[in-house]
């Protein structure tokens, strides 16, 4: 039997300008817009997960790394050093260096609406 359950279809980000942090996702890591209906906008990555960028309410709360909540999004990258140097190019500010632990390494940065993103390159996916 299958699973009834298949796993995120995609994550939802508030945002005070959604078509703004869309075009972001766009121009930044290569997402495209794939569907949008009352200032809400869909982005797909090549691998297929989707973040719909809805418009927010309210003021954005200080957040930390262990602050109740998602606290950052994971971009899956096949060349890492290439992909940290593309982003720097861009414009975008890393936060601090690159992260290696267990093999994996990562790079954290934020979007355009400050959200915490990071790359990740793992030698072996997670079982």
């Amino acid at each position: 039997m299958p699973f009834m359950f298949k796993g995120l279809e995609h994550t939802a980000i508030a945002s005070p300008d959604p078509q703004k942090l869309a075009q972001w996702y766009v121009d930044h890591l290569e997402f495209r817009i794939n569907f949008t209906y009352a200032g809400n906008y869909f982005v797909r990555a090549s691998n297929g997960s989707m973040l719909e960028i809805i418009p927010a309410e309210g003021d954005r709360q200080p957040e930390t790394m262990k602050t109740p909540g998602i606290r950052h999004l994971a971009i899956e990258v096949d060349d890492f050093d290439k992909a940290t140097e593309i982003l720097k190019a861009k414009g975008v500010e890393m936060r601090g260096g690159p992260i290696e632990t267990q093999g994996n390494r990562l790079q954290f940065f934020s979007d355009g609406d400050g959200n915490i993103v990071h790359l990740i390159a793992r030698p072996q996916p997670l079982p």
